[in-house]
């Protein structure tokens, strides 16, 4: 069977994990994991927060089995005019209204702006596969809002 683990800099998202597997506050960016000793790794909306998503990569390539498997989930801006308008309305005017109604303001404005510090696409899959893995696929869901990068250790 699978053994999850939870990573988290932040104490409070671990808090908030309701997934009752193991969590560990640390670093992604060094994981307390052997090398080549996990099947495989999720993320979900982390990557706008890297400085350097290099080498958050080779750490994956580090610690995952050869043929186990990532995927990478994160916001991404649409492709589509009418859903990339509707979607600056929704997280440039409304999202930081109501964010700031039920905590701190400023962080909800950060929101949109950590876009804009992903690389372009083929640039993330160019980076992953120089990390080591292959079959890398990038997949926009949700009109463009999300996109998806999965791949398979060499």
């Amino acid at each position: 069977g699978l053994n999850p683990l939870s990573f988290d800099m932040s104490f409070g998202m671990l808090a908030a994990d309701h997934s009752h597997a193991p969590r560990v506050q640390a670093d992604i960016l060094r994981l307390p994991i052997a090398s080549a000793s996990v099947d495989g790794v999720t993320c979900g909306f982390a990557l706008r927060n890297l400085v350097d998503l290099g080498l958050f990569f080779h750490e994956l390539s580090r610690v995952v089995k050869q043929g186990g498997r990532i995927a990478l989930l994160d916001v991404s801006t649409p492709t589509n005019p009418i859903i990339r308008w509707g979607n600056s309305i929704y997280f440039g005017k409304i999202v930081p209204r109501i964010g700031g109604l039920l905590s701190n303001r400023a962080a909800y404005n950060y929101l949109p702006k950590s876009v804009a510090y992903l690389p372009e696409p083929s640039v993330m899959v160019q980076m992953l596969e120089e990390a080591g893995f292959e079959h890398v696929q990038h997949e926009q869901l949700s009109g463009g809002l999300t996109q998806l990068m999965h791949a398979t250790k060499k």
